[in-house]
């Protein structure tokens, strides 16, 4: 038996993998600390393992669907009989663990749907004494239509149910109350952490003439790796295409009927770090991970951020970053076989500036909530 301190962290994805990478990440160091078990709330992806001394407990899996909407990803269950089981699972595992900190991954910032299964946890935890806390990426969605009534509500559920919320960003590049602004103040002690990037396990390998072209998980990659696929011939350069475990079968398929000889296929990788490091350049959307992987590869990277109305949170990421001369981007309602060939041709000459941002934030992760558990004043302004 472990005399680490247990830590419970809890982490749904529904539409792409970002946040699930991110809390691996995080994880993975927090084990050096805590005996850390992972709630896992979203499908599991094949070919991306969970850190190694880290205990996964899977959830029945909820997502957005084929059509577009919220669903249960497990037959056996249905979307009402899921959240029955999740709720009761996620509470037994609480029983189970008996952790001193207990740390919710975007909640309530987002996911606000999954309150009826958190709010008994952190109410649970906070009754125990267990610290409480959430786990925030850089730059929050800010164009809902409710917006102000969203962060509302997200702060005085904050105020209520959490003693610390770390945000994992570099101040000097994006802060909390940029993209969150309630009327009534946040309680609630704000630690920024700086950016969480999984740090290399091997050496960099020499790179190579390709360009890796990808999507994240995949779900919304189809028009940028189509795009890439029909430019290759007008530019010459390799390409390797990575789908990601979430792309559509179906997806897939149109896309590999577009590949000639200069294009190389890859459905999944198991470490997208490693293959920006042999590569010449990369071409991606803007999410929070694959963004960092190109900073931390040092590699030319250009983004095509995917944007709706409603979510404008990798363009805002992007344009920061092209600010700093660390990448170049192309506007999503841009992309296109002739405006793509137009920025590969570019982007082979360009050499990006070293950001000046903070990349520790795993580890400063961990000395933050290593310090929150062991202070008295930690949960000080608890109501």
């Amino acid at each position: 038996m472990s005399d680490r301190p247990a830590l419970l962290w809890y982490c749904q994805h529904s539409v792409g993998l970002g946040h699930l990478i991110r809390s691996y990440a995080l994880c993975a160091a927090l084990a050096e600390r805590f005996r850390v078990v992972l709630l896992c709330g979203g499908a599991l992806p094949a070919g991306i393992r969970p850190p190694a001394g880290v205990q996964v407990l899977a959830l029945p899996p909820l997502g957005v669907g084929a059509a577009g909407g919220f669903v249960s990803h497990d037959p056996r269950y249905s979307l009402d009989a899921a959240w029955t089981v999740r709720r009761e699972r996620i509470l037994a595992a609480y029983r189970a663990v008996q952790p001193v900190a207990v740390v919710v991954e975007l909640f309530p910032f987002g996911r606000a749907k999954f309150a009826r299964e958190l709010v008994p946890l952190l109410e649970a935890a906070r009754a125990d004494g267990a610290l409480t806390a959430c786990s925030l990426r850089d730059i929050l969605v800010s164009a809902r239509a409710d917006q102000q009534e969203h962060d509302d509500r997200a702060g005085a559920l904050a105020n209520r149910h959490l003693d610390a919320v770390l945000v994992h960003s570099d101040p000097r590049f994006a802060r909390l109350e940029e993209t969150f602004a309630p009327r009534r103040r946040l309680r609630v002690p704000v630690h920024y952490t700086g950016f969480v990037v999984r740090h290399a396990d091997a050496p960099a390998a020499a790179r190579g003439e390709h360009v890796v072209v990808s999507a994240g998980g995949g779900r919304v990659g189809e028009p940028l790796l189509r795009a890439a696929a029909e430019a290759q011939p007008a530019v010459g350069v390799p390409l390797r295409l990575i789908g990601g475990p979430l792309l559509p079968d179906a997806a897939w398929e149109r896309v590999s009927a577009l590949a000639g000889p200069g294009i190389e296929l890859r459905r999944t990788v198991a470490d997208l770090g490693a293959e920006l490091r042999g590569a010449r350049a990369s071409v991606s959307q803007g999410g929070y991970n694959t963004a960092l992987e190109i900073l931390q590869a040092g590699v030319p990277g250009l983004i095509v951020p995917y944007a709706t109305p409603e979510e404008d949170e990798q363009l805002r990421r992007a344009r920061r970053l092209e600010r700093l001369g660390a990448v170049r981007v192309l506007a999503p309602g841009r992309l296109g076989r002739a405006a793509l060939a137009r920025e590969l041709r570019q982007l082979l000459s360009f050499e990006p500036r070293t950001a000046d941002i903070d990349l520790d934030g795993a580890r400063r992760t961990g000395d933050v909530l290593a310090g929150l558990v062991s202070a008295p004043a930690a949960r000080a302004g608890r109501a």
